[in-house]
């Protein structure tokens, strides 16, 4: 029986099915101790190693894997592709959330079991390791660890946790963790922070949403009718999330009078007691994961947010960068809500070829509910009077908020993590979301071991969840592009279009940043679009063939990613039961019961669960000896083309291996002949099923050779769709217009003007 297709993979228990047996050439030579790897060896045969490519284990790699300027790579100095997952999108919200009485017994929430019940871990690991998705962006939120108030800290999550993550290395599984944040908090209609801190600002959590200082539909199980759909982001605008944001990062500018009580009878600056508070926090979860080796780093925030700092205007936000759906009011028309005072407000309703238009307005907040409690530290009053404007009000100077405050908060995040750590890791950051790197993260401002981590997602389809032939660059359109040029047609038209929109933020990276890695820390696709009929039909063709354009971008940019995201939790009716989201391509209630599952990565029942899994589980090189120039693969086919150059002094890597490491699914050769071609006399392969690895050692190694390949299977793979385009589509209709418009031309030309 061949392998299922995405549909039928959410069902189909393949009872008998063959294991794979390992190659003849299978050793259990360990290469851990030795930084000079066995392939150097002359009469090495290819794949006799344990390791396998997605393993990034100790055995896996040699013993680590570091930045090594634009690249990555491992012990042996071989350059490492980092393909995974965020894990997971039910991190946000606790395991006994309550819709109904949110948000009230906030201090007791736990997240113990979240992303899933440890004893689940291996059945989840293995999933992940038979689909090559081996390297987790883990999410942890500040709520989870101090959600009881200051200084307090959930201990028995922090054990879970660990636990958790000290199994990774057994899965060949790597992970960097992410404080991860949404809007600043659950409280104020996102995720991350604990309620304490929006309380000890001054807001009353049970006013923010009647007030319009925040919108927390999404929170208590909403945001999947048409009229709350995609709502969230809007928060970021917004009262509450607006004003913590601004606190945190410059609450000494444009704060400098507001001063919060602590427990001794001192008081500090809103800034300094939230920085404090959150970096206390942090350096508590690194102290908790030290040692783990599965844990190779931590990422310090998920897409922070300026607030109100650098708003060029206090009667609109930018419509480049600040989403504008439903009910956006300005920052003054925040103010004056939170204020109390009813208050026109614009709304914004989806539109083509833009996202969003304004279409009308109404009177917000005609209960003249106050967002600010009477007893807090501002006596009831509007915090941010002082952050209404663009320049520092004690000098005049223009602030800017990446140099002025997110560099230097970063410098203290990375200097009191690496005090509580027993040996350095790597530091993954961000930019604000939907922005390039900006110019202005120059040497200085950069970290120790740093790795750049963007967000790409294509907003058309995220706001409309709706995808077809046609697509549009909105990355383009917001930055002035003719419109005509951002329009696409077919899937080829959505291959280029994402493999722009994606390149153009590896390139601002590189131009910014210079030797730097960069890995796309979240991508990915709404599982429920075009209003949810593959929940009906389980027919996947759209969700297919959108995943595989925007695989095909990350393919072409030649950088890791973590997909967004693997959630046991999701179902078609809740989806990621977080502001109406769904975007998890696994759901447990189309898999296996545990007592069912073979946990072997090469065993089809992990793939029970999974959808759209062609166009998931695809192959890549994880482990090269060199330096990795194109790659190139037709899920419809099974073929892919890998090219790469051996190392040049200009490179400053130190390669102690000749041996490249490709994982190559069983998904795509179970059933099949997996054919390599393109190889130079004397070059060496095997490829190994039960280890889904397509091992290469090259002869010549010397410095500046090219290789290449072409893989395919025998036979070839069944279509999943056809990459149409709009030639192909509209030829025909296209030619015959061209044939009738000349003849028209013709015969009055003759009859007319002649």
């Amino acid at each position: 029986m061949l392998s299922p297709s995405g549909s039928e993979n959410s069902f189909v228990f393949l009872e008998g099915s063959p294991k794979p047996t390992p190659s003849t050439s299978y050793t259990q030579s360990d290469p851990l101790l030795d930084k000079i790897h066995p392939s150097l060896l002359p009469s090495y045969i290819p794949g006799s190693t344990r390791a396998y490519a997605h393993d990034w284990s100790r055995i896996g790699t040699g013993g680590e894997i570091k930045p090594n300027g634009r690249h990555i790579v491992d012990s042996y100095g071989r350059v490492c592709s980092l393909r995974g997952v965020n894990v997971s999108g039910c991190s946000k919200a606790p395991t006994n959330h309550d819709h109904g009485a949110f948000p009230g017994e906030h201090a007791v929430v736990t997240f113990v079991g979240r992303p899933f019940p440890l004893e689940e871990a291996p059945e989840h690991f293995s999933r992940l390791r038979r689909w090559g998705l081996t390297f987790i962006r883990f999410l942890v939120t500040w709520e989870a660890v101090e959600h009881a108030g200051l200084g307090i800290y959930d201990k028995e999550y922090l054990t879970y946790v660990r636990k958790l993550l000290l199994l990774l290395p057994s899965f060949g599984l790597s992970a960097f963790v992410v404080v991860h944040q949404d809007v600043w908090s659950r409280y104020s209609g996102g995720s991350g922070a604990p309620a304490w801190t929006l309380e000890a600002v001054g807001f009353d959590l049970h006013a923010l949403e009647e007030s319009g200082a925040a919108w927390l539909l999404g929170v208590k199980g909403g945001g999947h009718v048409e009229a709350e759909r995609g709502i969230w982001p809007c928060g970021y605008q917004k009262l509450a999330a607006a004003t913590m944001a601004t606190c945190f990062w410059a609450g000494d500018t444009f704060a400098p009078k507001l001063k919060i009580a602590m427990p001794g009878g001192q008081t500090k600056s809103v800034q300094q007691y939230l920085q404090d508070a959150f970096l206390d926090m942090y350096a508590t979860v690194v102290q908790a994961l030290d040692g783990l080796d599965g844990v190779i780093g931590f990422e310090v925030m998920n897409e922070p947010h300026r607030g109100y700092i650098e708003l060029p205007s206090l009667h609109k936000f930018d419509y480049n960068t600040d989403l504008h759906l439903s009910h956006v009011p300005s920052a003054f028309e925040s103010f004056m809500l939170g204020s109390g005072f009813p208050t026109l407000v614009a709304h914004w309703t989806r539109s083509f070829p833009l996202p969003t238009r304004l279409t009308s307005r109404s009177v917000l907040n005609s209960t003249n509910r106050k967002a600010w409690r009477p007893d807090g530290p501002t006596q009831g009053m509007c915090v941010v009077g002082d952050a209404r404007r663009l320049g520092d009000p004690m000098t005049g100077r223009k602030v800017d908020w990446y140099t002025d405050f997110y560099y230097p908060f970063l410098k203290r995040w990375t200097d009191r993590a690496r005090k509580v750590m027993s040996n350095d890791k790597m530091f993954f950051v961000e930019p604000i979301p939907n922005e390039f790197c900006p110019p202005s993260w120059t040497a200085e401002h950069q970290l120790p071991n740093m790795v750049f981590t963007p967000h790409w997602y294509d907003l058309n389809v995220l706001f409309n969840k709706a995808f077809g032939d046609f697509t549009v660059n909105v990355q383009g359109l917001s930055r002035g592009m003719f419109p005509l040029k951002a329009l696409y047609w077919g899937q080829q038209g959505a291959r280029e279009n994402y493999s722009l929109q994606i390149q153009n933020i590896v390139d601002h990276g590189y131009q910014a940043l210079g030797g730097k890695p960069i890995l796309i820390g979240e991508c990915g696709i709404p599982m429920d679009m075009n209003k949810k009929e593959a929940f009906e039909s389980d027919n996947w063709k759209w969700q297919e063939r959108m995943m595989d354009a925007m695989m095909t971008g990350l393919e072409r940019s030649l950088v890791g990613f973590t997909l967004w995201n693997y959630n046991p939790d999701n179902n078609d009716t809740r989806g990621d039961d977080w502001n109406g989201e769904n975007f998890s391509w696994f759901s447990r209630r189309r898999g296996l019961p545990r007592s069912l599952l073979d946990l072997d990565q090469s065993s089809f029942t992990l793939d029970n669960g999974g959808r759209i899994l062609p166009s998931v589980v695809r192959p890549y090189a994880a482990k090269t000896a060199g330096i990795p120039t194109k790659f190139e693969y037709e899920m419809n086919t099974g073929t892919f083309i890998f090219e790469w150059r051996s190392p040049e002094s200009k490179d400053n890597i130190v390669l102690t291996a000749r041996e490249t490491e490709i994982f190559v699914p069983s998904l795509i050769t179970y059933g099949r002949k997996l054919v390599v071609s393109g190889l130079s006399a004397g070059d060496k392969y095997t490829y190994d099923e039960a280890r889904q690895t397509l091992f290469i050692v090259p002869r010549d190694g010397s410095s500046g050779r090219m290789h290449k390949i072409a893989v395919s299977v025998d036979p070839p793979l069944r279509p999943q769709f056809e990459v149409n385009t709009l030639w192909g589509d509209f030829g025909e209709v296209i030619l015959s217009g061209l044939v009738v418009f000349v003849g028209l031309f013709v015969i009055i030309k003759y009859y007319f003007y002649m």
